[in-house]
């Protein structure tokens, strides 16, 4: 998670909101790295979790990352929590939720749904450290509060 923290850090160069992700191989090695770059590129499709699922993806040679982790810092959306599950990933750890457009049990719960072909393992922030999961969201929190003030 702390990999995750310092992408999701590097989102706040560009104004963009700071979310960061990174893929772990099966042997914990990391494979794909991300943070949200919608303002910096102009992509609505520049969220952290799919930048890194793609540079993992990359990294391993192949769209299916059986054995492989996803960590990031606020709750996937829908369209992050589908490209989780599409990707075949084992596990999902995430920081903090987002109660406005969480799509792993917040809002919705797509990651789990037994509809699903995939449905990987989900770590939420109350089986995380503590302090970690309150970094994750003292982040978002500043960086919104930041916004308000302009």
């Amino acid at each position: 998670m702390l990999a995750a923290l310092a992408e999701a850090e590097l989102a706040l160069a560009t104004d963009d909101v700071p979310v960061g992700a990174v893929v772990l191989g099966p042997d914990g090695a990391v494979l794909g790295r991300g943070h949200n770059e919608r303002e910096a590129t102009g992509d609505p499709t520049g969220h952290a979790e799919v930048l890194a699922l793609r540079a993992a993806a990359e990294a391993h040679g192949e769209w299916r990352l059986s054995g492989c982790t996803l960590v990031v810092t606020l709750e996937p959306c829908v369209m992050c929590a589908g490209a989780t599950v599409l990707s075949r990933v084992d596990r999902l750890v995430y920081g903090a939720r987002d109660a406005k457009a969480g799509a792993v049990g917040s809002m919705w719960d797509l990651v789990r749904d037994p509809r699903q072909n995939h449905r990987p393992e989900v770590v939420p922030p109350d089986l995380i450290s503590r302090d970690i999961a309150d970094r994750c969201s003292d982040l978002l929190i500043g960086f919104f509060a930041r916004r308000r003030v302009r």
